[in-house]
């Protein structure tokens, strides 16, 4: 008795679209997610913006048309009603408001103080101005006046030459006049130091700084408050340490006349 033979069985090709709708809903998926998490809530970062520009308020940073900002909204806040820093929208009849990088950097008028400082040390140091001894640079910080060692001390030592004194009187003399705090930084350049006095670049910067504090305060009587000091080693350079020119140049003392009176004694004389 014969059997019957089996109906060939069809292979479904079909099958991959299965998993191609499985990818293509995951796929969706993500994109929702990423979607949804970039939207931002409005309300609190309308919340956000008020709490930050009363808090300005608070501390006198900045002047605002407003005394108080109120915390409760019920809608978010809408983006043209957030008094702007810079372009001083909302102050009328007062003038542009100053951003918080002017502030930092000192007003106008100082900025226009350390200019005339500027020429008034470029009148009275010269010589080593010449001599490439002394060079001036106007920074963000403030003005900086820098001294190289090469005029100003022996390798490897913190005390003043004696033929520099006359150049430091000079730079005293000037500075007496201004009302800024000043900071005096020591930088060395990046060969080792091991002596009987110093066992690293970070002493020797520190200790040429403190002595031209001790010199400020003891024989021009600057008021210590207005001084501080710091010691770099060499990880301030100003030119590459490859060279030996470049590392002459970055062994040096740098005073920084700040761009900010301290409070209170804008104009004032020493």
């Amino acid at each position: 008795m014969s059997r019957k033979k089996k109906a060939a069985e069809h292979a479904n090709h079909e099958r991959w679209l299965v998993s191609y709708a499985d990818f293509i809903t995951l796929l969706f998926a993500f994109f929702v997610v990423l979607f949804s998490s970039s939207q931002v809530d409005k309300r609190k970062a309308g919340k956000i913006s008020k709490a930050i520009q009363e808090a300005f308020q608070q501390m006198g940073i900045f002047q605002t048309a407003n005394s108080r900002v109120s915390m409760i909204t019920a809608d978010p806040l809408p983006a043209e009603n957030i008094q702007l820093i810079e372009n001083g929208k909302g102050m009328a009849g007062r003038g542009r408001m100053a951003s918080p990088f002017e502030k930092m950097m000192g007003s106008p008028s100082s900025q226009k103080d350390l200019g005339a400082l500027q020429k008034q040390l470029t009148s009275a140091l010269g010589p080593e101005l010449q001599r490439r001894e002394v060079v001036l640079k106007a920074q963000r910080e403030g003005l900086v006046i820098s001294l190289r060692e090469i005029g100003f001390f022996d390798s490897g030592s913190a005390e003043l030459r004696p033929t520099s004194e006359a150049a430091v009187r000079r730079i005293a003399e000037v500075l007496s006049a201004q009302a800024n705090d000043i900071r005096i930084e020591g930088h060395t350049d990046n060969v080792p130091i091991h002596n009987s006095h110093f066992a690293s670049n970070w002493e020797l910067s520190t200790a040429r700084a403190t002595e031209m504090i001790r010199l400020f305060i003891t024989h021009y009587n600057f008021p210590a408050t207005r001084l501080s000091a710091a010691g770099y080693a060499e990880y301030h350079p100003v030119a590459s340490n490859q060279a030996a020119e470049g590392r002459a140049q970055n062994r040096r003392v740098d005073i920084v006349v700040l761009a900010s009176a301290p409070e209170g004694l804008e104009g004032s004389t020493q």
